[in-house]
């Protein structure tokens, strides 16, 4: 197959385009009108600087993913024979040249159409390429899987840091006053959906395949889940109160509390695979849904009303 076609096939398995995309672009519009509202801003913010900002956002994940792919190449090898890589799908050296024409893009439109925001984009791909590297500790951090999984998650609200900068870094003011709330949101929801991707019932453990319910218990692991994704409710409506409208994230995000919580609940009486994936789904829901409702959501109500 000639590389356009074995790409296709690649990003199909390891990142799909479309399903992350339309996540990533929740995301990032969410994170600009956080931003624009918390601070009392008008409007939305120019379509080219979103455009670049959504496009740089989304390059920061595919960067993860790539980088992951030489980070882990050893296991991958070893123990997921079957993934893109170890299989011959596609080549290290091909990824490499990928990841150099995202980052050349990245610079290139920042740099020509919104130059001042570029300390935090190289914050964010700084942070990115130390934890390719294992930030040089990789032994001492794969023995402890907490601080493993909390310094990578970090990323997070380093990429939130430079997306809701494209409202209040390009317009050279202060960040907002309830801006650290939503990166802590940023970071505790990156932490649920890596969390819940890896809890698994007995029968579904892959040897060499580290799982957050291998270590801890299917039923401890999603019982730790279930407080993470609590924890992250009470950030979330700390942040839209100083957008102004906690009254209505309360209102939105309590039953969509209970909605995403019950597959945990029901896969701690009965394990099976089916309920794990609802987890992992239910994860997904969750972020997309909080985000929609701290700034999504009422961005849209207010440019429709206007």
């Amino acid at each position: 197959m000639n590389f356009l076609k074995r790409f296709w096939i690649y990003q199909s398995e390891r990142f799909p385009f479309f399903q992350n995309g339309l996540m990533i672009l929740t995301f990032t519009f969410s994170a600009v009108s956080f931003s624009r509202i918390c601070r009392g801003g008008n409007g939305f913010i120019p379509a080219l600087e979103f455009i670049i900002g959504f496009f740089t956002s989304l390059g920061f994940f595919f960067l993860l993913r790539i980088f992951d792919e030489f980070k882990d190449a050893e296991e991958d090898a070893k123990y997921r024979p079957y993934r893109a890589v170890p299989r011959g799908l596609i080549s290290f050296k091909e990824l490499g040249w990928i990841a150099f024409g995202v980052i050349f893009l990245q610079v290139i439109m920042n740099l020509i159409v919104m130059p001042v925001i570029m300390w935090a984009y190289i914050l964010a791909l700084a942070y990115i390429a130390f934890m390719t590297k294992e930030f040089f500790v990789s032994d001492w951090l794969k023995k402890k899987p907490i601080i493993y999984m909390a310094s990578h998650m970090l990323v997070m609200p380093l990429i939130d840091f430079y997306t809701t900068g494209l409202d209040w870094i390009n317009t050279r003011i202060a960040p907002p006053d309830g801006l650290i709330f939503f990166l802590i949101v940023t970071f505790l929801n990156g932490i649920v959906i890596e969390f819940g991707r890896k809890i698994r019932c007995k029968e579904e453990e892959e040897v060499g395949v580290e799982t957050y319910s291998s270590l801890y218990g299917s039923t401890g692991a999603t019982v730790i889940w279930l407080v993470i994704l609590l924890i992250t409710f009470g950030f979330a409506l700390t942040a839209s109160y100083y957008a102004g409208f906690g009254n209505y994230a309360l209102l939105f995000l309590v039953p969509f509390l209970l909605v995403c919580s019950l597959p945990a609940v029901l896969f701690i009486k009965n394990q099976t695979q089916n309920l794990a994936k609802k987890i992992e789904l239910s994860a997904g829901i969750w972020t997309v849904g909080m985000y929609l409702t701290l700034g999504g959501v009422p961005m849209l109500i207010t440019l429709f009303i206007q």
